[in-house]
């Protein structure tokens, strides 16, 4: 973090450390518009109202070193902001309206440039903390203590019987000058709402972004963003794939928390990457078990030929991640694949406090299916007829067995499919 409170990861810290940060930057601020205010009191036309001067300078130092203290030892409480912005408020009034209760028999403006700046300074030091309710505050009290103290003058001169008609100017400049510093604070005010407002939808869309980048690969990200296309639940034709580990629970009860939490995450690590490598979508991770889909959330000619090419280089991943922990002395298991081809109900699941992009059908049904009758097979990837059938290039280098009429548990009638061995004696199917 460097002297003004900076970070790269600002987006990742808690609200209270992000207002830690900004008050941080803001002691930091305050400490060099002090050294400004000195400079500008001190050097120049004010001999004659250096006792004011001196206490302006004592108290916005006080308030100065009081905040950037507080700021250093990371204490203080949320309040002590509108404190400052307050005292600030305060400390400008006295400074701009010292000349006013000087002895004289006319209203004299002697408001000076430097003097000016100041306020218009202490104003920018407000705006920096983009809060608007601060920027009202602090420009509110200042115009109207302005204004305020400039009429009791004027009032007083009136009585006096001291007011001239040519005297009128002054108190006309000194109210053009708090409508022109007004509305500089309006400015600021609107400045900071459209920040604020920008802000609000960046953060909105990279929530967005990072809820989708755990579904799709970076490539199709960057086509959802760049095209717009839309998560609406739509039917369409997809490969579902279906990834689950063997006997999983029953060693996740055996083993410490940490090593279950090391190998699930290695597992999913891989899973996801090859799904990613091959352009298709993660849909959701249940436990041990991973779904991806190919065909979502648009379709393409050829969802199936990268699907089982996505599969068999899965089938092999896995093996080899096996064997790197055996070799390694850790706990391994096996892993099981099913897939299957067919029309689907995608997009994101409206469901009130959390949205879920899902696919739902037939489709994923039988594919699940299939994963869990690896089990029953022997198998390290089974895949239905359909499968094969439209993505025939897919399948050269596979010795498939095949099986004619496959029952699904929980779904009436039989189904055609194929599947590799997980001893490696896998005969030539027809």
């Amino acid at each position: 973090m460097g002297m003004f409170g900076l970070a790269a990861n600002e987006p990742d810290l808690t609200s209270e450390e992000r207002r830690r940060r900004r008050e941080t930057r803001s002691a930091w601020l305050r400490l060099i518009a002090f050294v400004i205010l000195v400079v500008n009191l001190m050097v120049g036309e004010h001999g004659d109202s250096i006792l004011i001067h001196a206490h302006v300078i004592l108290g916005y130092g006080v308030a100065t070193f009081l905040a950037l203290g507080l700021a250093l030892a990371q204490r203080g409480p949320a309040w002590t902001a509108t404190a400052f912005v307050v005292v600030d408020a305060i400390l400008v009034v006295a400074l701009f309206h010292e000349h006013l209760f000087a002895p004289s028999k006319t209203v004299g403006h002697s408001l000076t440039a430097p003097t000016l700046a100041i306020g218009f300074l202490l104003l920018t030091h407000v705006a920096l903390r983009l809060k608007p309710w601060l920027v009202l505050l602090f420009s509110g009290l200042v115009v109207a203590g302005w204004l305020s103290l400039l009429a009791v003058t004027v009032v007083e001169h009136s009585w006096e019987g001291t007011l001239l008609t040519r005297d009128w100017s002054a108190p006309l400049a000194e109210a053009a000058l708090a409508a022109a510093f007004g509305f500089a604070a309006f400015v600021c005010y609107l400045l900071i709402e459209d920040h604020n407002v920008l802000l609000r939808g960046a953060v909105s869309n990279e929530k967005r972004r990072r809820n989708l980048a755990r579904f799709f690969s970076p490539g199709v990200l960057s086509e959802l963003q760049t095209r717009g296309t839309s998560l609406n639940l739509s039917r369409r034709r997809a490969a579902v794939m279906f990834v689950d580990l063997r006997s999983f629970t029953s060693l996740s009860e055996a083993l410490p928390p940490e090593d279950v939490a090391e190998l699930l995450a290695e597992y999913r690590q891989l899973v996801t990457q090859t799904v990613f490598a091959f352009s298709g979508t993660v849909d959701k991770f249940i436990g041990d078990g991973v779904m991806a889909v190919f065909g979502q959330p648009h379709s393409a000619p050829d969802d199936t030929v990268r699907a089982l090419q996505c599969a068999l280089q899965l089938k092999t991943s896995l093996a080899r991640w096996k064997e790197v922990r055996l070799r390694d002395g850790k706990p391994a298991l096996d892993a099981g694949i099913g897939l299957h081809v067919g029309s689907v109900l995608g997009g994101v699941l409206q469901s009130g406090s959390h949205d879920e992009f899902t696919v739902i059908g037939d489709a994923v049904n039988v594919a699940e299916r299939l994963e869990r009758l690896s089990t029953t097979l022997g198998a390290t990837l089974v895949v239905s007829e359909a499968v094969i059938l439209e993505a025939p290039s897919s399948r050269d280098g596979a010795r498939w067995i095949w099986k004619e009429a496959a029952e699904l548990d929980g779904r009436s009638g039989r189904l055609r499919i194929a599947y590799l061995s997980r001893t490696g004696k896998e005969v030539a199917g027809t």
